[in-house]
């Protein structure tokens, strides 16, 4: 179970990398840019999410058998990195007014959005995990277990 929590953690390592947002924003941008601009990223946001799961999907080798287990898995990866860009939107947009106290507590929100995300994952990944054949656990120990290193050595300014 250690693994598999390990695992899991290893996606939403594309996502903490927005908890790193830059502190102060340009506030002299017209309204209509910006909003244009944001749709924009969030658009190439969701891109991105939609596909890192269908690359892990196929890199998973998920069979028709296993669809229904992993769509709750890709129903919890949206919603998780839904809740993290909101809490990570309601950052932005108080930044601007944001104490250092404030700031660090927006942080911290993201932090347990990520934790809570995590813990989610984990919770509905476990069945299809557990349902899997051993040389299909095997594939999916070696993908995510690539991905922490990735993860780990992009952490530590290292590529």
């Amino acid at each position: 179970m250690k693994i598999i929590a390990k695992v899991l953690a290893s996606t939403f390592l594309i996502s903490s990398a927005y908890a790193f947002t830059p502190a102060y924003a340009d506030t002299t941008a017209s309204p209509n840019v910006s909003a244009a601009a944001e749709a924009k990223e969030d658009a190439k946001h969701d891109m991105k999410v939609e596909k890192h799961i269908k690359e892990l999907h196929a890199k998973l080798k998920i069979t028709p058998e296993e669809e229904s287990q992993w769509d709750a898995v890709a129903k919890v990866m949206h919603d998780n990195a839904t809740e993290l860009d909101q809490v990570i939107d309601k950052r932005e947009a108080n930044i601007s007014t944001a104490t250092a106290i404030d700031d660090l507590n927006a942080y911290a929100d993201i932090a347990q959005a990520h934790a809570d995300g995590v813990r989610k994952l984990s919770e509905a990944f476990s069945p299809l995990y557990a349902s899997m054949p051993d040389d299909q656990k095997k594939v999916a120990d070696a993908v995510f277990l690539h991905r922490i290193h990735k993860g780990m050595n992009r952490h530590k300014g290292m590529k």
